[in-house]
Formats: structure tokens, C-alpha cells, sequence
């Protein structure tokens, strides 16, 4: 067995079976596990995902929000397990796979359009 099928295997199983489905432009609601001393709980998170990136265990994403006035940003190994959930609100209209451009923007401006199927 050579490395690069050792490597493999241990990524394999650090994966989750049903990985979330979603898309850059996406608004979603991340569940994300915060533990504070000795006890945990969850925290919703909800933005617009910016973009998605890598593959396999090593793939993660990026949501951005408004929180009073303020852009946050938070970036999720998507296979984590401090990420119980991710549940999308609305599909996002978009042409391209990084949504950088939406960090300059505020306001109307800043808003993807929804897909309509």
C-alpha cells in the first residue's frame, strides 16, 4: 500500500455519508456546534455562501452576513464535525464560482437574485 492510498483511506473515513447539498450564491442557515467550558451548544449562522473550495475531506465554504452594518465572514471545513447542518433558505442566480465582488457592496446591491425553476 503506497501513501497516497494510505492518505485516502484515512479521508474516507473522516467524511460524512450525506454532505449537504448546496451552491455558491445559496442563502443558508449553518448549525454549528460551539462548545463553551463543559457545555455545548449550537449557534445558527445565516448568510450567503461566497464560495466552496477543495475536494474531498479537505473541501470548505464560506458564508458572509450582515450583522449591524457589519460584513462577517466564516469559513466551515465542510465535512466538520462542528457543522451539524446546513439548511438552505434560497437558491441563488449566479454566474460564477467566487462571489468576491459582494464584499464591497452594501445594501440592495449586495443581494443575489433567487433561481426560479
Amino acid at each position: 500500500m503506497n501513501a497516497t492510498e494510505i492518505i485516502k483511506s484515512i479521508e474516507s473515513a473522516q467524511m460524512k455519508e450525506a454532505a449537504p447539498e448546496f451552491r455558491v450564491g445559496d442563502t443558508v442557515k449553518v448549525y454549528g456546534k460551539i462548545v463553551e467550558g463543559n457545555r455545548e451548544r449550537i449557534q445558527v449562522f445565516e448568510g450567503i455562501v461566497l464560495k466552496k473550495q477543495g475536494s474531498s475531506s479537505r473541501e470548505t465554504f464560506t458564508v458572509r452576513k450582515l450583522s449591524n452594518g457589519v460584513g462577517v465572514e466564516k469559513t466551515w471545513p465542510l465535512h466538520s464535525p462542528n457543522v451539524e447542518k446546513v439548511e438552505v433558505i434560497r437558491r441563488g442566480k449566479v454566474r460564477r464560482a467566487k462571489l468576491n465582488y459582494l464584499r464591497g457592496r452594501v445594501g440592495k446591491r449586495a443581494k443575489v437574485k433567487e433561481l426560479i425553476k
